[in-house]
């Protein structure tokens, strides 16, 4: 429903509610699995598991409870396959580009805060033509501590300049919900990002779901 308050900010996470990484996410996963001898994983499977982190969508393709050493050891050889493949088909979502066009023609500053490390994070704003209008970003290894702890909000609402009571964080996970509601912020959900299947994003207590991504256009009562 339509939001009557002023919203005076707007951050977003960045996988999933603002881009659609994962088929590149599913690639580079799938080079690994046939780099150690495993099955490749299908499309839809991967997506749905991408913003449980990069070590929940490689134990996906491994039978057996991997061993903490032996997560990390695949995770950096997933991350550095990834790195080398960051944006052969991410795009934006759609409707993206036109909500944030509208966000800048209304002077409502706007940031990304996102889990995601910095140096696969900032070049992959920079390939996507978004990095220069955002204000801030906050990666997840900007702090010793990210979502869902509300530490990045915290810290994004000090770089805008913005109370945290007027700004509004979107995300496709429970834990940006958690970590907006901890922070103080308003919370939308980006019911289009990577759900799965057994999650209700009605039941996270946020103030609105959205199905598309220009319904937070609505949802601000901004006019195109």
């Amino acid at each position: 429903m339509p939001n009557n308050t002023r919203v005076q900010a707007v951050l977003f996470d960045l996988d999933g509610t603002l881009a659609d990484t994962s088929p590149d996410m599913t690639d580079a996963l799938n080079k690994l699995f046939i780099k150690h001898g495993k099955q490749t994983l299908d499309y839809e499977l991967v997506r749905k598991n991408t913003s449980r982190g990069s070590i929940a969508m490689i134990q996906l393709g491994f039978e057996e409870i991997l061993e903490e050493k032996h997560s990390n050891q695949l995770r950096d050889e997933f991350l550095q396959i990834y790195a080398e493949n960051l944006c052969n088909k991410t795009q934006l979502f759609p409707g993206v580009n036109e909500l944030l066009e509208s966000l800048n023609n209304t002077d409502i500053p706007w940031g990304i805060v996102t889990n995601k490390p910095g140096n696969l994070a900032e070049p992959l704003v920079q390939e996507l033509g978004i990095a220069f209008n955002a204000v801030c970003m906050v990666s997840g290894d900007s702090l010793s501590r990210r979502k869902p702890d509300p530490d990045q909000l915290h810290h994004a609402a000090n770089m805008l300049g913005i109370n945290e009571q007027d700004t509004v964080y979107m995300g496709d996970d429970r834990r940006d919900v958690q970590a907006g509601k901890a922070a103080g912020m308003k919370t939308v959900v980006a019911a289009y990002g990577y759900i799965q299947d057994d999650h209700d994003p009605n039941t996270w207590d946020a103030d609105a779901v959205f199905l598309q991504a220009l319904d937070l256009k609505d949802w601000l009562f901004i006019n195109s």
